[in-house]
């Protein structure tokens, strides 16, 4: 073989084997990393739309159980010049080869199957936070996950944004002073109480015992069914699990802390007795550990917070109080006991940096790449849901990490949910 030759045949076997390896694929010819999501709607198409931003990513099959919902996303996809499969079974989505990775962002109580269905396909997966609707569920994900060569992202996206990196290492430098409290709250002023409806047919187009899947067997209400089923136990843990895994996320890095050694909640029903909801609008639960406490509040319907802001986490300490959110963050001195910090405006896309940092752990097959790993979304998640327990036995409750058990046996009903329909929680 000649040098011409030899060169020209280098290429060819260099280009052929970046097919293989994503890595150099990077140089040479990268295949596009096909993307499913199950479950179109809400967060869901967010998540999606900010993944195919990604150079080199692109959508090939759509899920729901919701035909409306799922044939008018195929539109809005094909009017983009991106033609996709759609399935009303998710797992025929994961046996599809056609399908790379998955996005999940289906109601919570479906999240633990459809999990541990796709990393045993063998599928890169984006999980929408909560991980789980339970504490046991949570457990069984993260086993799952350790089992796999799956690269799992969880969708608490405001790890990947820089201005909260840059709170965590305030935090941590020491000029606050000890820290006794941190807080995180949610005020959702924008949510008014859910009416109540009278049961209704099924709509057209909705298989709602798929909807339902392991959940009590119940007639069809509106109330429960798209947006709103977060507010009810069946399906999800209300603002306690939808905002506290954002945000009691930051407490928990900033105070570098594992889990509670007791938990205490308080709440209720209070904006309107007459709600349909489930879950409480108005909660404060309060965390102990060794020594420092970690406090959660929500409000539906309120909108104005602890200083002046609908949510955030704010780090109370001897010497001043730190107080981060999306938008920024600043310090508040105590006094005269250390200088004040301006307001630090956010200035990235977190969602957007998220999906960057999921595709780039997908690239180098490296799990330890990715900003919010399975542990990470299952430890908050956990967290979250004691508040819930503490709540629904109204008394102070005492978690054993040992045992991974609480020391009474009327919050430990808890730690699993329900199963029906014939499903029974996931085994790893």
């Amino acid at each position: 073989m000649n040098r011409k030759n030899f060169f020209k045949a280098s290429a060819i076997l260099a280009a052929s084997t970046a097919l293989y390896n994503p890595i150099i694929a990077s140089t040479f010819v990268q295949r596009k990393i096909r993307v499913g999501l199950i479950g179109v709607n809400g967060m869901g198409w967010a998540n999606l739309n900010d993944l195919l931003k990604v150079e080199n990513v692109v959508c090939t099959a759509l899920c729901d159980v919701d035909s409306n919902v799922l044939n008018r996303r195929k539109s809005e996809l094909e009017k983009r010049n991106i033609n996709v499969k759609i399935y009303d079974d998710h797992r025929k989505l994961l046996s599809d080869d056609i399908v790379d990775v998955v996005i999940i962002a289906t109601p919570d109580h479906w999240h633990c199957i459809q999990f541990v269905d796709a990393v045993k396909a063998g599928k890169h997966v984006y999980i929408e936070k909560p991980i789980g609707n339970s504490i046991r569920e949570c457990e069984v994900m993260v086993s799952a996950a350790a089992k796999s060569n799956s690269i799992v992202q969880v969708g608490q996206w405001q790890r990947s944004q820089q201005h909260f990196k840059d709170a965590m290492d305030f935090v941590h430098s020491g000029k606050l002073g000890k820290i006794r409290l941190a807080k995180a709250w949610s005020y959702v002023g924008w949510k008014d109480p859910i009416i109540k409806v009278a049961d209704a047919p099924v709509p057209a187009g909705v298989n709602y015992d798929k909807w339902l899947g392991p959940a009590q067997k119940r007639n069809f209400n509106p109330n429960r069914f798209h947006f709103e089923f977060r507010w009810f136990w069946d399906y999800a843990g209300g603002l306690m699990t939808d905002w506290g895994v954002h945000l009691l996320d930051f407490a928990l890095i900033g105070m570098k802390a594992k889990f509670p050694k007791s938990i205490v909640a308080s709440g209720g029903v209070f904006a309107d007795p007459n709600t349909a909801a489930e879950t409480p609008d108005t909660l404060t639960a309060m965390y102990e550990f060794d020594d420092f406490n970690i406090q959660w509040e929500h409000a539906l319907g309120i909108a104005s917070g602890p200083y002046n802001r609908d949510h955030g986490v704010a780090f109370i300490g001897n010497n001043g109080t730190l107080v981060v959110n999306r938008g920024g963050w600043e310090v508040i001195p105590d006094g005269k006991k250390m200088e004040a910090v301006s307001f630090q405006k956010s200035v990235d896309n977190g969602l957007e940096r998220h999906m960057q940092n999921f595709v780039q752990a997908i690239l180098k097959k490296d799990k330890s790449l990715v900003a919010t790993p399975i542990e990470a979304g299952s430890h908050v998640a956990i967290v979250s849901q004691m508040g819930n327990i503490a709540y629904r036995t109204g008394q102070k409750i005492y978690w054993d990490q040992t045992t991974k058990r609480f020391k009474d046996e009327a919050s430990n009903k808890y730690l699993a949910a329900a199963y029906h329909n014939g499903y029974s929680i996931p085994q790893v």
